[in-house]
């Protein structure tokens, strides 16, 4: 008996009998898993995640199973369309409901096809029967054959009248075309090479398989463009069916046996054609498969492909079916690598042959769905739900925490939170207890609830020590009572942790007078112990009980004592522990008190931040930089305009110091002696030029030249500096003649491009006092221009009587200056110079330089 004879015999069974049967087996398919990938067992049992999950169709296709065996199977995204053993059609939905039933035979249907409106079926059965039919009209063609009816395919686009045609296939493929009158003309396309067992009809193009191999037909040139011939013709095409896919308009998918060619539809070059059909086919990929093939489908640039396993029977040592598998294969060139591979626990699966397998898919979902007589799975690709359920399987937390991160929007059934929950038992669960508790920093985040309850489980598992480091001190606070827990832990085996913990910890966590009391009683039973001291001087800050934490640091000499001093301004607590503070640490002692220089005062910084402050002692202070400390003597006698000027240059001349001679002696006026001391002492005539000009002091100059006439280096260092301060002749003309000087050609070099820049700055400060002369004219003329009011208000400046006279009828001589004095014409006096042109008395009288007339007025 067959396979598909078995099932229908079984199915007739009673229905309690089968129920126990598929109870053991639905177990591993139920979609409710964690235990879902149970029925999807890699075969190697790698690490490896799976590609695809795997679910029964079950409701509708449960109770039809029960009675009946599936046959084939076609798939539209708005529906699904089932038939069985028993020549029954049913329209199912997506969740295998049944929506519409059609008793099409009393036999077997061989192929169920629908347009892709999904608004017509074609339906074929064993028994040579044909339909066509709308499935939302009364359109309907009948046709009744003399023998099976393997396989009919209705056109992509039968919706449209112009494109009514379906084709059938048994012994002969036929075309049907609806014509005039609505009548129905069948053509025969091929024929002779055996029974047609596969049909796929794609746009334009019908891909066929017979006992020979695969032949393509355009059906816009009438013309068939291919032969594929089969590998193994060992197989009998009947019980090794071949399965066609089209990936897309061009591109078909052939499985055949153990052998894969994917073919790709051409366009033929015009030059080529000749007697040769517009299209060619290109085998682009050619690779075998370890088992035989029962179906295929495209996934995006991969293959999903339905593999019949058979294996030896370790009992019986005899070759028995086994699971089918569902594989992910990358095509290459000449071969295919592997991306996943399960084994589906079917129902019935160790009876089903070959041909009982069928694969169909859903372009836009990427779902597929495996046909079985008394099974239909549906694997879909796994989303990132599936993903990090298969991470928390595998106990991968951390990359489940991360990837549910990445998705939040996204995923349905995790949440961040539980995720991360986990992850913290995990890792307490194996010991990493402060891994745990650094993850709590994440997870955690703000939520006060969770933070205390973490805390109590790690105090349960004695581990309070590890999650110390992470609790939140700011934003949010827990209770006080945590802190006080974690402190006590600490107190009763770890002094060195406690007293970290004080030190990083906010004094406001916690209860200071509790933990106080604690330090106290423990300080009891060790009293000298300087960590616990330490720590109370600290708690004592945070409550302000400055005076104990003071007495303790100055007990335990410990450098903290400064800063509680400075903060708190307790400097008149130890006005009498200042040799003790220096003791301790002199810098810090020293900025202490120069804070604090109303009680005592340390010269040099007391200095160094005001010169006026101390200044009684700048005379005791010269000879301790003397003494003591050279390098900042010359800076105080530069800086201090109090010190004493004889003093400090008899203490300089004592010591033979010769800089500090010298800068006393030139601001004592003495310019000659303190050059003097440099040419002879320090033999340095950068710094002798470089001191006269500071001095500015033509006869500092000369008594330079007249002592470095007979030095040629000295010489040489004069023509290269005295060029923008002293005229280079009165050098030059005192140099004996047939003195050898170094680099004199360079020097005179220097000399004339010294020169001529002084030139070019003088005629650069020319033009812009021309212009700037210039500008400053115009402006005073265009002021001048202006006119000026005069009124009744205004008054003559010599004779100070108004300057309009009260009756306007009266004839009257007014002179307006540019200066605004005005005056009556009478009253200025006579000029005695020839020229006409008369200046204001009182600007001439007060040197403001003469001021010409602007304006008479007559009348």
């Amino acid at each position: 008996m067959t396979a598909a004879g078995r099932a229908m015999a079984e199915a007739a069974e009673k229905e309690s009998g089968y129920n126990e049967e598929s109870t053991d087996e639905s177990e591993c398919f139920a979609p409710t898993l964690p235990t879902e990938v149970q029925h999807l067992v890699k075969e190697d049992e790698s690490e490896e995640e799976p590609k695809l999950k795997y679910e029964r169709l079950s409701n509708g296709v449960t109770e039809i199973l029960q009675k009946d065996a599936a046959s084939c199977m076609t798939v539209h995204e708005k529906f699904l369309a089932l038939g069985t053993h028993y020549g029954k059609v049913y329209l199912l939905d997506v969740q295998g409901n049944i929506t519409q039933k059609f008793d099409v035979s009393p036999v077997k249907i061989n192929q169920i096809s629908l347009d892709e409106s999904g608004e017509h079926m074609g339906v074929c059965s064993e028994d040579g029967k044909v339909q066509v039919f709308g499935l939302y009209s009364a359109e309907e063609f009948h046709e009744m054959f003399d023998c099976p009816i393997k396989i009919v395919a209705v056109h992509p686009h039968f919706v449209r009248s112009h494109f009514k045609q379906f084709v059938t296939g048994g012994k002969k493929l036929l075309l049907y075309e609806r014509g005039w009158m609505n009548r129905w003309k069948p053509s025969v396309l091929h024929e002779g090479e055996g029974n047609i067992r596969n049909i796929k009809w794609r746009g334009h193009l019908i891909a066929w398989a017979n006992n020979m191999g695969v032949k393509i037909l355009d059906m816009i040139s009438k013309q068939r463009i291919t032969n594929v011939p089969r590998d193994d013709i060992s197989l009998r095409p009947d019980m090794y069916p071949c399965s066609l896919c089209w990936k897309d308009n061009l591109t078909l998918i052939i499985g055949w046996g153990n052998s894969v060619k994917i073919c790709s539809v051409k366009e033929r070059h015009a030059s080529e054609m000749r007697d040769l059909p517009n299209r060619y086919v290109e085998i682009v990929f050619q690779f075998d498969t370890e088992f035989y093939i029962s179906g295929l489908a495209p996934l995006c640039d991969q293959l999903v492909i339905l593999s019949y396993v058979k294996e030896i029977s370790e009992k019986t040592e005899v070759e028995c079916c086994a699971r089918p598998r569902l594989d992910i294969v990358q095509p290459l060139p000449e071969s295919c690598e592997e991306i996943s591979s399960d084994a589906l626990t079917v129902r019935g699966f160790q009876e089903n042959e070959c041909r009982d397998y069928h694969l169909e898919y859903s372009e836009g979902e990427s779902l597929f769905y495996i046909i079985s007589p008394r099974d239909v799975v549906v694997a879909k690709e796994r989303d990132q739900d599936d993903h990090i359920d298969w991470l928390l399987e595998k106990k991968k937390y951390e990359e489940a925490l991360m990837a549910a991160e990445i998705s939040q929007k996204t995923i349905k059934k995790h949440k961040i939170l539980d995720i991360g929950l986990a992850y913290i038992n995990h890792l307490v669960e194996k010991g990493e207890y402060d891994l745990a508790a650094r993850k709590c920093q994440k997870i955690l985040g703000k939520n006060t609830e969770l933070w205390e309850f973490e805390v109590y489980k790690f105090k349960e598992i004695g581990q309070l020590k590890a999650i110390s480091r992470y609790l939140p001190r700011r934003d949010p606070i827990l209770k006080p009572l945590i802190y006080e827990m974690v402190l006590h832990e600490f107190l009763e085996s770890d002094y060195e942790g406690f007293a970290t913990l004080i030190k990083e910890w906010p004094g406001d966590l916690y209860n200071n007078t509790i933990i106080v009391q604690a330090v106290v009683d423990h300080l009891k039973k060790d009293p000298q112990n300087r960590t616990l001291l330490r720590t109370l001087a600290e708690l004592y800050t945070y409550d302000q009980r400055y005076g104990r934490a003071l007495e303790i640091y100055l007990t335990l000499r410990h450098k903290d004592v400064f800063q509680l001093i400075h903060k708190h301004n307790l400097f008149s607590s130890i006005r009498d522990k200042i040799v003790l503070l220096m003791d301790f640490d002199s810098e810090k002692a020293v900025d202490m008190l120069l804070d604090n220089e109303d009680k005592i005062s340390y010269l040099h910084k007391l200095f160094k931040r005001d010169h006026h402050k101390g200044q009684r002692y700048h005379e005791k202070q010269i000879s301790l930089y003397a003494e003591y400390d050279r390098p900042n003597l010359l800076p105080f006698l530069r800086d201090s305009t109090h010190c004493p000027l004889e003093k400090a240059l008899e203490i300089c001349q004592q010591r033979n110091f010769v800089e500090e001679t010298v800068y006393l002696l030139s601001r004592m006026g003495n310019s000659r002696s303190a050059l003097k001391m440099i040419m002879e002492e320090l033999q340095d005539v950068d710094k002798a030029i470089e001191f006269a000009k500071e001095q500015d002091d033509g006869e500092l100059w000369e008594d330079l030249i007249l002592y470095s006439i007979d030095k040629p280096p000295f010489i040489t260092g004069l023509l290269n500096n005295i060029g923008t301060h002293v005229d280079p002749i009165l050098l030059i003309h005192r140099i004996k003649e047939g003195m050898e000087i170094p680099n004199l050609r360079d020097s005179l070099v220097k000399i004339l491009q010294d020169y001529n820049l002084q030139i070019l700055l003088r005629e650069g400060c020319k033009k812009i006092l021309v212009a700037d002369s210039l500008s400053l004219l115009k402006k005073m003329h265009r002021t001048q221009m202006k006119g000026v009011l005069v009124d009744e208000e205004n008054i003559c400046e010599s004779c100070l009587s108004p300057i309009l006279p009260s009756d306007a009828s009266k004839s009257f001589n007014v002179v307006v200056f540019h200066c605004r004095h005005m005056f009556h014409k009478e009253c200025l006096p006579v000029s005695n110079t020839v020229s006409s042109v008369q200046f204001c008395n009182i600007c001439s009288a007060k040197h403001r330089g003469p001021g010409s007339t602007i304006l008479e007025m007559k009348k």
